[in-house]
């Protein structure tokens, strides 16, 4: 079983940037798919990006050429870099862990507010 705690959520102006971290604790990072998703009220929780262990990587539509995911497996940490963030990215953003590559999180983290606006 392994534990995550996102961090870095926060506000910021459209076109701004915000860096997300997840760091994993209780079990061999290295063996799952880690991922980061994002939910807003009253909508289904849809995936940003993930990203393998031997960093093959997927982004959403809306991600690609303004998010970047990577990770540090010797520090157990996840990472999402976004960049040119819009109104329509304002939401909770969780940090998932998944045995199987690219299917939904087995674990799943608190979740961090992003909230972009004037």
């Amino acid at each position: 079983q392994v534990q995550l705690v996102e961090s870095g959520g926060g506000s910021v102006q459209p076109g701004g940037s915000l860096g997300l971290s997840c760091v994993a604790s209780g079990d061999f990072f290295s063996k799952y798919t880690m991922s980061w998703h994002r939910q807003v009220p009253g909508k289904k929780r849809e995936r940003v990006a993930a990203i393998s262990f031997g960093s093959a990587i997927i982004l959403a539509d809306f991600a690609k050429g303004r998010f970047t995911i990577s990770r540090d497996n010797a520090e157990g940490t996840v990472y999402l870099q976004m960049n040119n963030l819009k109104p329509e990215d304002t939401a909770v953003y969780y940090c998932g862990a998944a045995e199987a590559s690219w299917n939904l999180p087995d674990y799943w983290g608190q979740g961090t507010q992003v909230t972009v606006s004037l």
